[in-house]
This record gives C-alpha cells, sequence and structure tokens, in this order.
C-alpha cells in the first residue's frame, strides 16, 4: 500500500511554537485585564511571582518578573479584583499563554472594600479585636513613641501639640506611611518600640501613637495590612491608632487599645493639660484646708458643749486633790533635798588622808611602770634602726666605686671632672686628673697620647678619709650588681 502524498509544509514543534508565540504578542500586545487572583502565594525564591487571573468562565496565567515586582504600588493578594497591564506571550515549554504583568491595581474600591471586609471578618474570628484585650492608658507618661514619617506635618502637629500640653520625651520610629513596605514598616516599629527594655540606654515609652494624614483607601491600605494588625494587637506597650480623618478606618483602629480621630488629637489623648493639672491641684489643695479648717471649728464648739454640759461635782473632787498636791509639792522638794545632803556627809566622812596617800602612791607606781616600759620600747627601736642603718652603710661600701679603687684601679677625668672612660676621649695637651684610692693627681701641659711624655706640671690632692675596709657581704636578693664605675 502506498503511503498518501500531501502538499502540507512540515514544522518543528520549534518552530510551531514559535509562530504561535509571535503571532500572540504581535496580535495584543500590551493589554490591561480584569480579573480576581487565584492561587497567589506570594514571590518565589527567584524573586519572581506566579499565579493565575480569573473570572467566571476562564482563567489566565500570570507572572511579574522581580525587577517588575518591586516597582509595584500595589501588591497582589489572593482573592482581589485587580486590573493588571501587561503583554499576553505563551511558554512553550508547556505549551500556555499568560500574561507577564507590568503595573498591578485593584479593579475600584469595591474591590478593596470586599478584601477589606473578608479580612476584617477573619480577624475579628480570631480575637484580636475583642475590647477584652484594650489597656488603659497611663494617665501621664513620661515617654512617648510615635510611629510615623519624620518628615511630614504629622510628626510636627503631633510635636507642637504635646509641647503646648505638657511638654515630654518623644521617640520618633520613622517609616513609610504609603506604599507596598508601608505594613512591614509599621509592624516593625511597634515591635521594634516593645523590644526597649526598661532602663536601658533608649528609654521605653509608656505608649505608642501610630499616625498618618488623611488619604484614599489606597493610600491608607498599608494599615490594613495583617503584620500592622498582628503588631498593634501583640503590643505591650498601650497603642494610640491616628490613621487618617475622624471618617477613616483601617483594621489597625479595631486592634489598637484607643482609636483617635486626628494625629492631633492622638497627642490631646496621650497628655493631659499642665496648666489644668496645676489648677486642678490648687483647688483641692484651696478645698482640703477649708475641710480642715471647719473640721477644727467644729470639734472646738463640741468640746465646748460638751464641757458646758458636764456637772459641776463631777470635777471639784478632782480639782481638791489636785489643790493639796500642788500644796504639798514644795515640802516635798525640800525633804528630798534634805535627805540628798545627808547622804552626801555621810560619804564624805569616810574619805580619810591615808586613802588619798594610798591612791597617789598606786598611781605613781603605775606611771614608774609605764616609764620603764617606755624606755625599754624605744631601746628596741633604736637598736633595730642602728642596726638597719649598719646594714645600708655596708651596702654603700660594697657598690661603691672606693671599693674598686682600694683594689689598684684608678679614675681618670678631664679639666672639669668629667670621667674619660675610653683612651679615644683623650688628646693632646688635655689636662687630666687622676684619682687613686689615696688622692688626685692632675696631670696638663703635654701630650698624653705619647708613652715617652710625662707631666709637666702636678698637684696631688690630700687622700680623703677612707671608711675602714670590710669584709664584703653577699648582696641582699634583689640589689644590683656592680655596673660600670661611670
Amino acid at each position: 500500500m502506498s503511503e498518501a502524498r500531501t502538499n502540507a509544509a512540515e514544522f518543528t514543534v520549534t518552530e510551531i511554537s514559535g509562530a504561535i508565540k509571535r503571532t500572540v504578542e504581535d496580535t495584543f500586545g500590551y493589554v490591561r485585564v480584569r480579573g480576581e487572583i487565584s492561587g497567589y502565594r506570594g514571590p518565589h525564591s527567584s524573586g519572581h511571582c506566579y499565579f493565575a487571573l480569573k473570572d467566571e468562565k476562564a482563567r489566565l496565567e500570570a507572572v511579574i518578573w522581580r525587577g517588575a515586582f518591586s516597582k509595584l504600588k500595589f501588591r497582589p493578594e489572593e482573592g482581589l479584583e485587580v486590573i493588571a497591564t501587561g503583554r499576553v506571550t505563551t511558554f512553550p515549554g508547556s505549551s500556555k499563554y499568560q500574561i507577564v504583568i507590568d503595573s498591578l491595581e485593584p479593579a475600584g474600591v469595591g474591590a478593596l472594600m470586599a478584601l477589606l471586609e473578608e479580612r476584617r471578618r477573619k480577624l475579628t474570628a480570631e480575637g484580636l479585636f475583642d475590647a477584652t484585650r484594650k489597656r488603659p492608658l497611663p494617665f501621664l507618661p513620661r515617654v512617648i513613641g510615635v510611629v510615623t514619617s519624620p518628615t511630614g506635618a504629622v510628626i510636627r502637629d503631633i510635636l507642637h501639640r504635646i509641647n503646648d500640653r505638657f511638654p515630654l520625651h518623644v521617640l520618633v520610629w520613622p517609616v513609610r506611611v504609603q506604599g507596598d513596605t508601608c505594613g512591614q514598616e509599621v509592624a516593625q516599629g511597634i515591635r521594634g518600640f516593645n523590644a526597649l527594655q526598661p532602663g536601658g540606654a533608649i528609654p521605653r515609652p509608656d505608649v505608642l501613637i501610630v499616625a498618618r494624614g488623611g488619604g484614599s483607601l489606597e493610600d491608607l491600605w498599608g494599615f490594613n495590612d495583617e503584620v500592622v494588625v498582628r503588631a498593634a494587637a501583640e503590643s505591650a506597650i498601650p497603642l494610640i491608632s491616628a490613621v487618617g480623618h475622624e471618617t477613616d478606618w483601617t483594621l489597625i483602629d479595631h486592634a489598637a487599645d484607643v482609636r483617635a480621630p486626628t494625629p492631633t488629637g492622638a497627642a490631646e489623648i496621650a497628655v493631659p493639660v499642665k496648666a489644668d493639672l496645676l489648677a486642678t491641684v490648687d483647688d483641692l489643695a484651696r478645698r482640703n484646708r477649708t475641710g480642715l479648717l471647719r473640721l477644727i471649728q467644729g470639734r472646738r464648739t463640741e468640746l465646748r458643749a460638751a464641757a458646758a454640759s458636764l456637772p459641776r461635782d463631777l470635777i471639784a473632787l478632782p480639782r481638791q486633790r489636785f489643790d493639796m498636791v500642788a500644796g504639798a509639792l514644795g515640802q516635798a522638794l525640800r525633804t528630798n533635798t534634805a535627805t540628798h545632803r545627808g547622804r552626801l556627809q555621810t560619804v564624805g566622812g569616810r574619805l580619810q588622808p591615808g586613802m588619798l596617800h594610798q591612791g597617789i602612791r598606786v598611781g605613781r607606781e603605775r606611771l614608774v611602770g609605764l616609764s620603764q616600759r617606755s624606755d625599754r620600747a624605744f631601746d628596741v627601736t633604736a637598736q633595730r634602726q642602728r642596726a638597719r642603718l649598719d646594714g645600708l652603710a655596708q651596702m654603700l661600701d660594697a657598690l661603691s666605686y672606693k671599693s674598686v679603687l682600694n683594689r689598684g684601679y684608678a679614675v681618670v677625668r678631664d679639666g672639669e671632672g668629667t670621667p674619660l672612660p675610653r683612651a679615644r676621649l683623650v688628646s693632646p695637651g688635655m689636662t687630666l686628673q687622676i684619682e687613686f684610692a689615696d688622692g688626685r693627681v692632675q696631670l696638663g701641659g703635654s701630650d698624653h697620647g705619647s708613652p715617652a711624655s710625662g707631666p709637666t706640671a702636678a698637684s696631688m690632692e690630700p687622700a680623703r678619709p677612707q671608711r675602714k675596709p670590710t669584709k664584703r657581704k653577699s648582696l641582699p636578693k634583689g640589689a644590683p650588681e656592680q655596673g660600670d664605675l661611670f
């Protein structure tokens, strides 16, 4: 049986895949596709992001390359309806077509509100918004931590209002309050303040304020991030949420301990007015003084009334007894004085001159004993010091160069008395002084370098008295050894 012949062209798989790829890319180019994100699991380890866009009847694979993902103003989230802008292409490796996304935006406010409501229900079910988790704010904090942008008008308004009401120490944790990194940075700021240890180099805040100015739902979306809500709910420091205007609500408002309508309102909630506190204290002090005066006056009146109502016979007898005791007081004092005088005379009569002489003798003997002990102690101390001085003198003789001269050596000096340890230091015509053990000889006016030359002038100094040579003892341990004579 012969094979049927055909005029159809023959292609390889690669050629067919390439032709389809070029056809799809040329036909569609850049497109805007609306759909719901499905299968999103976050960026891949390579940094690329893979998921799908779907509607009621179809599904379109999508990819965002790492470079484009880092520039997105809005991060993809599972179940969110978005509008993706990119180019449609194919992936020959799996024979499928896909869209390579360059930009991503939510498909209107409705899509964001639906996602926000779904997230709110989820976090409410976890108990993160329960009223029992709310902590009371301190009445007068010492340190306030603010998580916000360091360059916006919000931080200036907060600082200005705190300084007007009650100047305190304020710490600012700088974060971005808009964009794809907003949520992560705000959560890090809350956790960073909580990580500070009391009494450390950086003071730990007593209350936190998370603040941002007003904006659209997209602008405030970072404060709806789960990581921000969980950080606010876990904060051990009481937290005030001040995001947007009074009509703006975000999920961090539900997790915070207190919600402020504006950042300025957060500062007013955090600290009281110092002038009002002083006025209140003054008023309480005045009321306290007035109350005490009224109490004392009332008690005085009651006491007088009670005294007036007492029967006179009730205090007549005690008063009479008091008068009798007062009258006998003078006689009792005189009798007591006479008794003590008699006892003094009795003791004085026992004092005899012999007793006094005996006491003096005992004191004198004691003084003589102390004097003898003092003399003995002085003699012992003097002997010890004399022995120490003799030892030092012997050490001085042993270390002195005089002992070397006694062994037949001599010291040669120039005319000014400077020692000359080397022969090369002697020049012709130089005046020399030679010191022996028994005196000095001065030479000068001739060439001392010549062996045949003799002194032209000599003077003999009388020998200085020398100590009697003593037997050299071994030096104490640690004493320096004899070195060079000079």
